[in-house]
């Protein structure tokens, strides 16, 4: 039974909520979220990337950046940037980006389930990320960015919570606004909290698509944060973690793509060769493959399409069938020697969504590019469900929420830290 809570948000104006919101902190660069943000005092980008309000020598993870980030959020709070919401909500975010929408419940997830693995993950984490969003919530007293989780709709009653979300959408919006990128971004109030809380008890499960370290980081905070508190009940702000949660079929994934800088000692020729060995392989134009089993392979200046065959896939495995697991498999690691993706320098990740000119520039004449068919969303759900840890980098969430639209407030517990 999944638990998900209404909580008083933190919230720009309609007025204000295109200045304020911006990109997440994990997509976005000092350099880049500087720039961005100048001359702009209402960006939430002061808060997630707070480092840009303090000498550019300053190391990200320096103790004052995080006492930043929380004195800019005050100052936000202090001069009506953000208000706070007079009691408990939930909230509907619809993200239309080229004609494709998805729309999610915002609410507070409970960091016991992620405990309990009724909230999946399906990636590893690093200790030192962990550690970085645990600091910023702790010094913030807040969850400052919403982790992107996913569900696998049913009907509660006569609707299922995807139509119960189109029938509140007809009210008046919280904020409507387009974004830099041409992505609109339409919030909404809930009429009804008790309809969706009750619904979402139907579900067993929670999947996290995007927001692995702000997960972690949320459960950690809230053990610190528990064991600080002797006067812990359970029914803390600080037990829970904000999150948008998605029907998992309207999630949009887009491939994430390899570039590696050399052949390995090969020429062109025998790489193509060697592919031969491994797949069926004839010219092709640049894109992404039609197919799952298939990759587009940029090589001395040429695509080609490699498919690898249908009878050597074991679909029931939901790990190896992944097309990223079969390339890194039979071509990355035995024919150009990447063996450990997380840490081999000779290879780089790129989101799909910079397209097959991005790769042909990467690769150059030396490098060798593919371009990858995404991961569905039912992939990703099959490996969480078996408990199995995705390989790095397989898939590209596109649009990424914006941070700032809802801020969850939690208590400020004496002495609980990393």
């Amino acid at each position: 039974m999944i638990r998900i809570h209404p909580f008083s948000a933190l919230r720009p104006s309609a007025e204000h909520a295109a200045e304020v919101a911006c990109d997440p902190y994990d997509v976005i660069s000092t350099e880049e979220a500087r720039e961005r943000a100048e001359g702009k005092p209402r960006s939430f980008l002061h808060v997630v990337r707070s480092e840009i309000d303090l000498p550019t020598e300053t190391d990200c993870h320096a103790t004052e950046v995080y006492q930043q980030a929380s004195d800019n959020l005050q100052a936000m709070i202090a001069d009506g940037t953000l208000t706070k919401e007079a009691g408990p909500s939930l909230y509907l975010y619809r993200q239309i980006r080229e004609g494709v929408a998805q729309t999610g419940v915002v609410a507070c997830v409970e960091a016991e389930q992620y405990r309990t693995g009724e909230i999946r993950k399906h990636e590893k984490t690093r200790p030192d990320k962990e550690d970085d969003r645990t600091r910023h919530m702790l010094v913030t007293a807040s969850h400052a960015e919403p982790v992107f989780l996913c569900f696998r709709d049913q009907a509660s009653g006569e609707q299922t919570i995807a139509q119960r979300m189109a029938a509140d959408m007809t009210a008046t919006p919280l904020f409507d606004f387009v974004d830099p990128a041409g992505v609109q971004h339409t919030g909404w109030p809930v009429a009804d909290a008790g309809s969706y809380v009750e619904a979402f008890e139907g579900l067993e499960r929670l999947y996290i698509a995007d927001g692995h370290h702000r997960s972690a980081g949320g459960e950690r905070a809230a053990t610190a944060s528990q064991k600080a508190n002797p006067a812990h009940t359970g029914h803390e702000e600080y037990n829970r973690f904000m999150a948008v949660i998605f029907p998992h079929d309207q999630l949009r994934i887009l491939p994430y793509n390899r570039v590696v800088a050399d052949r390995n000692g090969l020429s062109s020729e025998q790489l193509l060769e060697k592919l031969r060995e491994v797949g069926s392989l004839e010219p092709a134009a640049a894109g992404t493959p039609a197919s799952p089993g298939q990759v587009l392979v940029f090589v001395a200046g040429s695509w080609w399409l490699l498919t690898f065959p249908a009878a050597s896939i074991d679909r029931t495995d939901p790990i190896a069938s992944l097309d990223v697991a079969l390339l890194q498999d039979r071509v990355l690691a035995p024919i150009l020697g990447i063996g450990d993706p997380r840490t081999d320098t000779r290879i780089a990740f790129v989101g799909g969504v910079r397209g097959c000119g991005e790769l042909e520039k990467r690769a150059g004449t030396e490098g060798v590019a593919f371009s990858m068919h995404a991961t569905s969303a039912d992939e990703l759900l099959a490996v969480a469900d078996a408990d199995e840890i995705m390989p790095p980098k397989s898939t590209w969430f596109e649009p990424k929420l914006r941070s700032g639209l809802f801020v969850h407030e939690f208590e400020r517990i004496d002495g609980a830290s990393v």
